[in-house]
């Protein structure tokens, strides 16, 4: 039955880590309207908070891989470790090429996840921040839902024991998606103690079934297109059970000093 909800672009992809993907990854996004939307309601996000910034500087999109944010917002500065075509700077977050103080923000979408040394990450990020900078990061969630969904459907590890990185893999192929967890909700108080100029403004657990109907990049979408209103509709009623059901997390980070 899974074997047959396969999206038969998803069996081309033979190795994670390869360039080449991302012709077949934009073409899936692109064609499949929950993702596409789920995708847009992401950008919006970082949009409204981007907008409550008063300071100025380049905003940094991080691991923007197959993603539009670009189309978007013309002004942002995408990249990745990994040299897709159309990005516009090839770096790995573990030594951003940025100046001290000279970044307004640094937006990403499913990236922490797969960082291998997460504390050398937010060093980086934290010089390149000017005071008033933020990071927003949309992440998985760690929920009886996220997790039921997470182990069984999924090819990436979710390991709520692990640690704050990993060794092995690629820079897409490695991964442990409960990084997030592990930082802002198991080990929170020791994020608060080693990064104390990274204020926490909010953490926020969301989408539960938009990105799952999808069908991610993996399978095909598993209700028409016309139902998307709709489902983003019963996601707004179920908002209150998110901390159960929320497959998604967005993490504000500010930079206090």
């Amino acid at each position: 039955m899974i074997e047959a909800l396969k999206l038969p672009e998803s069996k081309e992809i033979k190795n994670l880590d390869d360039s080449e993907n991302i012709f077949i990854i934009r073409r899936i996004i692109q064609r499949k309207t929950f993702l596409r939307n789920t995708y847009l309601s992401f950008y919006k996000t970082f949009y409204d908070i981007l907008s409550s910034l008063k300071i100025e500087g380049e905003v940094i999109e991080l691991g923007s891989g197959a993603g539009f944010l670009k189309k978007i917002a013309p002004y942002i500065v995408t990249s990745d470790i990994i040299p897709y075509e159309g990005v516009d700077q090839v770096f790995s977050g573990l030594d951003i090429p940025f100046s001290d103080n000279s970044i307004r923000g640094f937006l990403m979408i499913d990236v922490l996840h797969h960082v291998k040394d997460s504390r050398l990450f937010f060093q980086e990020m934290e010089r390149c921040l000017k005071a008033g900078g933020k990071i927003v990061m949309i992440e998985p969630a760690n929920t009886i839902w996220s997790r039921f969904i997470y182990t069984r459907f999924h090819h990436e590890p979710f390991d709520p024991k692990g640690g704050w990185g990993f060794e092995e893999g690629g820079p897409l192929s490695g991964a442990n998606m409960a990084i997030p967890y592990i930082i802002f909700q198991r080990d929170i108080q020791q994020f608060t103690d080693e990064f104390p100029n990274l204020k926490i403004c909010s953490i926020s657990v969301h989408t539960p079934f938009r990105y799952l109907i999808s069908g991610g990049l993996s399978f095909r979408q598993l209700l028409p297109s016309f139902t998307y209103p709709l489902i983003n509709f019963a996601e707004f009623l179920l908002t209150p059970l998110n901390s159960f059901l929320g497959m998604f997390m967005t993490i504000e980070l500010e930079k206090t000093l």
